[in-house]
């Protein structure tokens, strides 16, 4: 038996080594370990992020580590988010929305149109009846949550009402996770005010911090290893918008008649979920029809 044990402790040591070169030998140096400490000044939305927290720098440092070292899933939102934050920072501040809420999107969904177990759709991760609630058409045919503007929109709504009930957008923010009844009534259990100071859900518990590693990653992308020219990042296409008021039937044929098919016109417009589109009286919709990118060579 001890000498089974043994040979169990070697093997299991053999694992932990090649699972330790696998995860940190193939970046560099300055990528092994987090540079966050507790002298670090950071801040979400101008909200002073309390690092002399043992936990707090503890559950920061976490968060740095696991995106640090997240490759493929970081590489793709920097090189996303070069044609996506375009669109969605100018809706930020029409609504007067800190612009650090974007790497809230993009921690919900890394910025694509994402579909969760739970049936939350989009890159705002709207629920069916959360984006009801809010002003946004779902149905059938027609889906907003996959409009990135008036999906935008939408959740800028929300983050004001919830930075209205909890004046912090830090509180805002992690009620888009918990809801804002479960961070107000965990406040109460509690008998804290601030977000740092709440003992929550693990994904709620973890949710800003991801936001705010996110955030410094993507804002020093080169300091973290993440060296992307530009040419490999994503940008967007130039598009028309075709104004419609009556219903369409068939909409590889309408593509057919804007000069695209049906799979450019479903990428460019990913709210429109069937084949069809019906337009009721008085409603109108805005198709957009990209202007350049699809040529042949």
């Amino acid at each position: 038996m001890k000498k089974y044990m043994t040979k169990k402790g070697v093997i299991i040591g053999m694992v932990a080594a090649l699972a330790s070169f696998l995860i940190y030998g193939v970046v560099s140096d300055k990528a092994k370990f987090s540079p966050v400490g507790y002298n670090l000044k950071m801040d979400f939305s101008g909200e002073e992020v309390p690092t002399f927290i043992a936990d707090v720098q503890e559950r920061l440092d976490k968060e740095m580590i696991t995106n640090m070292n997240y490759h493929t899933n970081t590489t793709l939102v920097i090189k996303r988010a070069n044609k996506v934050f375009p669109i969605i920072e100018p809706i930020l501040t029409k609504y007067g929305i800190p612009d650090d809420f974007k790497y809230l999107a993009v921690i919900e969904s890394s910025l694509v149109n994402a579909v969760s177990p739970a049936g939350a759709r989009g890159v705002w991760q709207f629920m069916p009846a959360t984006a009801k609630e809010i002003g946004m058409e779902v149905r059938a045919d027609v889906d907003e949550r996959y409009h990135l503007e008036k999906s935008t929109e939408a959740a800028c709504k929300y983050l004001l009402s919830a930075k209205e009930k909890f004046g912090s957008w830090t509180l805002a923010a992690a009620s888009y996770n918990g809801g804002m009844a479960g961070i107000s009534n965990k406040m109460k259990e509690q008998q804290v005010d601030n977000y740092y100071d709440l003992l929550l859900t693990e994904e709620t518990s973890r949710y800003v911090f991801r936001i705010l590693a996110l955030k410094e990653i993507m804002k020093n992308s080169d300091k973290y290893g993440f060296k992307i020219p530009n040419e490999a990042l994503y940008y967007a296409i130039p598009t028309k918008k075709i104004v419609i008021d009556t219903t369409i039937t068939d909409l590889a044929k309408f593509a057919k008649t804007q000069g695209v098919n049906y799979k450019i016109l479903k990428i460019h417009n990913p709210w429109l979920r069937d084949k069809k589109l019906t337009v009721t009286t008085g409603k109108k919709y805005e198709i957009e029809i990209p202007t350049s990118g699809y040529n042949k060579q």
